[in-house]
């Protein structure tokens, strides 16, 4: 069989390989590599109490769309009781559930359905910050005396009228709130109703993994830990220096580098023991933290080893990235070369926290970016939604929810046109809601909605089904290791390879089409396996010419004849 390695740099193709050749079978890996994680934002997926908030009984309702779809692992935002001041990251109660979503009855249902349909459940996991109606700051508040002070971050002034030092929100203004009661102040990541907790301290510990030993004896199958790099600051309360690269249109945290509130070396500790309470319990389960960090600050996230600590830091890259075949060329090498040895790799193109992927990118190319992330090395992470080719929602200022865009407006900032509800059907409400939505539906439910695209043998629906059906199918795509071959200015190609099987993938990222040159006879071992386009009108396992032409916006999967 010809090898794709006969290409040559003679067409000025650009070589690299990354990653280790899997050495066990598909068989013997853990399910969090084979597998395909969906993430659900639950107040938008689907209501059924009639109140326009999803809820968990809607994520049941709907675990049959999410099978047929053919992801692995459904990872759910926050559902724990909250005052929603950050819409569920503001923890009033880390072991049950908020009334809006249910109750405990209704996630053990949900969790017993998603199991019987051979999925998996990550649930968010938020150690950073309690709400400040969580009854432990609220005793903690209650007196400078009080046996749980030091479960928060207090501290007196500088000054009488100044906070004890520079650091600032990640939401916009000073980190430091002042409390009348007690005349200290308490430190906040993020919102003012966020305070953090002191993970130094043990008990703060001992309670948290707690929390976690409560869920996973409930069955759940991992946790995405929310903002990792937040958790431990330095505790000399040392200023932060100035960013001299901010300016007015940056977000008002970026004012300063934050070198004594993020990644400090304590929070590895915490982290290893996530992991270690995680290892305790039997079967795989999965610790994926979450920080928009460099390469070289992510991989510190896996710990060593001897320490581990999460088995997939969250990779956002791509979200950031400008589209065009050369940079995204150069993420894979970049991210890869940055592995540390038998680290898994994983990949996110959108989530709760940004602008939708076909906002961020032309629309045509919300194809091929579903084709490049289901086609990558490592672990991919679907949005709900994205795989309708849904865009952010326009929500009118009376409409806002989001605090990002309260506190810091009009500089777009705000989450909400990412969140708006999943679309279903061409009912009034789309679907997910008989009452209002607590956001404004998409204005197009009527032809995007699940319903019209699951009929539509060529819709990105169909798309992204046909790219999950082919990675569960052929595990060089789910577990092989990764060579770009060529980074041209329109055309990007990369080859996914496993013991002796190959799969080839071609995306076009041009809205003109593109000619792939395949060098002497390779073609005639190649065959056409799936477009983008789902073109139905090629023969099955047709050979493909010398030189093969991509439509615009088109991306191509192509494999041995022989295979």
């Amino acid at each position: 069989m010809v090898r794709l390695l006969q290409f040559t740099l003679t067409l000025a193709y650009l070589f690299w390989t990354c990653g280790a050749l899997a050495a066990q079978s598909g068989n013997d890996s853990p399910w969090w590599q084979k597998g395909v994680v969906y993430q659900i934002y639950p107040r938008s997926f689907q209501d059924t109490n009639g109140d326009g908030i999803g809820d968990l009984n809607g994520i049941t309702a709907r675990l049959d769309y999410l099978a047929d779809l053919g992801i692995d692992a459904i990872w759910i935002s926050p559902f724990y009781p909250s005052p929603m001041k950050d819409f569920g990251y503001d923890i009033a109660n880390f072991t049950d559930i908020d009334s809006r979503f249910g109750d405990l009855a209704d996630f053990d249902l949900m969790i017993s359905e998603i199991h019987k349909r051979g999925l998996k459940l990550i649930m968010d996991f938020v150690p950073n910050h309690t709400s400040d109606q969580h009854p432990w700051f609220m005793q903690s508040r209650a007196s400078k005396n009080n046996p749980k002070r030091d479960w928060y971050i207090w501290r007196s002034g500088r000054t009488p009228s100044a906070p004890p030092n520079n650091w600032r929100s990640v939401f916009g203004g000073s980190a430091w709130q002042l409390d009348p009661e007690t005349g200290e102040y308490y430190y906040h990541a993020f919102l003012k109703e966020q305070p953090d907790l002191n993970w130094h301290h043990p008990d703060v510990r001992s309670a948290m993994l707690d929390a976690m030993k409560f869920w996973l004896s409930r069955g759940v199958d991992g946790f995405r830990v929310d903002a990792v790099n937040e958790i431990a600051e330095d505790l000399a309360l040392k200023d932060e220096p100035k960013n001299p690269a901010w300016n007015p249109s940056r977000r008002d945290n970026d004012r300063l580098i934050h070198i004594y509130t993020g990644d400090q070396k304590a929070t590895h500790g915490v982290i290893r023991a996530m992991r270690k309470t995680l290892d305790s319990f039997s079967g795989e389960r999965v610790l994926i933290t979450e920080s928009y960090r460099p390469f070289d600050k992510l991989v510190e996230y896996y710990g060593t080893t001897t320490e581990p600590e999460a088995h997939m830091p969250f990779n956002f890259h791509l979200i950031g990235a400008e589209w065009k075949p050369a940079v995204i060329a150069k993420l894979i090498k970049d991210y890869e070369s940055s592995l540390p040895k038998g680290a898994w790799p994983d990949w996110v193109e959108g989530n709760h926290d940004n602008h939708r992927l076909a906002s961020r990118i032309e629309p045509a190319q919300t194809r091929v970016a579903a084709m490049l992330l289901l086609t990558l090395r490592g672990t991919p992470t679907i949005y709900n939604g994205d795989e309708l080719g849904l865009k952010d929602v326009v929500v009118p200022p009376e409409a806002v929810q989001d605090p990002v865009e309260v506190l810091d407006p009009g500089k777009g900032f705000g989450r909400d046109p990412s969140r708006a509800p999943m679309i279903w059907d061409q009912s009034d409400g789309a679907g997910f809601s008989k009452a209002k939505p607590w956001l404004p539906i998409e204005p197009q439910f009527k032809t995007l909605n699940v319903a019209m695209q699951a009929k539509d043998p060529k819709s990105i629906l169909s798309l992204y089904k046909a790219l999950l059906k082919l990675r569960r199918n052929s595990p060089e795509l789910s577990l092989g290791s990764i060579q770009v071959i060529e980074a041209s200015k329109n055309l990007l190609a990369y080859r996914r390879k496993l013991g002796g099987k190959s799969l080839l993938v071609v995306l076009n990222f041009s809205a003109r089409p593109a000619t792939f040159k395949f060098r002497a006879n390779t073609s005639q071992t190649m065959v056409k396996i799936l477009s983008t386009g789902l073109d139905q009108t090629d023969q099955p396992n047709q050979v493909v010419p010398n030189k093969f032409r991509l439509m615009p916006h088109e991306g191509v999967i192509f494999g041995d004849l022989a295979q």
